[in-house]
């Protein structure tokens, strides 16, 4: 079950509690048919399990093994550590919902899902477009590469990350504050989605839902406009490249981030920026699935699967050749 830390717990509860009579929620989920609990459970448990085990290995092996210690591989492992993060926050109460069949979830424990899943997504968002920035130097200005990408910047960027996605939570947050819940307390989804909660407000929530568009606008066009822009200028630097094995590896060094953007920035977009017809409405928990879990689960088989380098640290690890925590080069 998500189980949020006691001091953050309290906190959002002593916010939110004097705003309304209600002190739970209903996360409808996936509906409640026994045999479909049972066996959305059992496959939610198995894609914990492997996007846990896969995103903690490529963090371990980032951090051993001295020929990752790159740029590159830098921000893959503040990504997989994300994931790590984002999936924890979502999946155990769900599949605790799902096991149980109890959907109640406490106003102060949603509010703090919401709040670190918010955080997370905002975060990914412009970590996703930062490792676009980082192909696009390594391919389009290799020369310049090396003096631009020095361990300072790198933390600028990866700072500037998670920063922004506080940033994200902040403005959307301090407006949350000054609604009040209503009577209704369901949430027709899986987890506590910012756009579900705002509905059960009695207040006029149309300024609510303004800056949350603004908000997601600019927290997910902006960076997908950034690394739209870099692809655009690989592909073209690619292209350029004479000998047909260069253009293959250097295609194969961003194609993988490139499915990770795709699929990410993609649902996201279809959840929070375009119109909502009722059809679209509907499908809403299933593009959510893409951008919460499958994108986690995908990430360490999408970068390691086509990724030399992690194959080899791994080969390295599971050889022994690691010694006192580091894999030498």
């Amino acid at each position: 079950m998500f189980s949020p830390n006691l001091p953050l717990f309290l906190f959002f509860f002593f916010l939110f509690g004097n705003q309304t009579s209600l002190t739970e929620f209903i996360l409808l989920g996936f509906g409640t048919v026994p045999k479909l609990q049972i066996f959305l459970f059992l496959l939610f448990l198995v894609i914990y399990i492997v996007t846990m085990a896969g995103n903690i290995l490529i963090v371990v092996l980032v951090v051993t093994d001295q020929h990752l210690h790159t740029p590159m591989y830098f921000f893959l492992g503040n990504l997989s550590c994300l994931e790590t993060c984002y999936t924890t926050t979502i999946l155990p109460r769900m599949m605790s919902s799902l096991l149980t069949g109890d959907r109640t979830i406490s106003i102060g424990s949603c509010i703090t899902q919401f709040y670190f899943a918010s955080f997370l997504a905002a975060t990914e968002c412009y970590l996703l477009a930062v490792m676009s920035y980082d192909r696009y130097l390594a391919i389009c200005k290799p020369l310049q590469y090396a003096t631009i990408m020095n361990g300072s910047f790198c933390l600028q960027l990866a700072a500037g990350s998670w920063i922004n996605g506080l940033l994200a939570l902040i403005i959307i947050f301090s407006l949350m504050l000054q609604l009040t819940f209503c009577g209704a307390n369901e949430i027709d989804h899986f987890f506590c989605e910012s756009t579900q909660i705002i509905n059960l407000y009695c207040n006029d929530i149309y300024q609510v839902e303004l800056v949350i568009t603004i908000v997601a606008a600019l927290f997910t066009l902006l960076p997908f406009a950034l690394t739209v822009t870099s692809y655009v200028c690989i592909i073209s630097t690619i292209l350029r490249i004479p000998s047909t094995s260069g253009r293959q590896k250097a295609f194969s060094t961003c194609s993988s981030h490139l499915i990770v953007v795709t699929i990410f920035y993609g649902t996201l977009i279809i959840v929070y920026l375009l119109p909502k017809p009722n059809t679209l409405r509907d499908l809403n928990k299933v593009f959510s699935v893409f951008y919460t879990i499958l994108t986690p689960m995908a990430n360490p088989f999408i970068y390691s699967l086509i990724n030399k380098e992690i194959k080899g640290a791994l080969r390295k690890l599971t050889e022994g050749k690691c010694y006192n925590g580091v894999c030498p080069v």
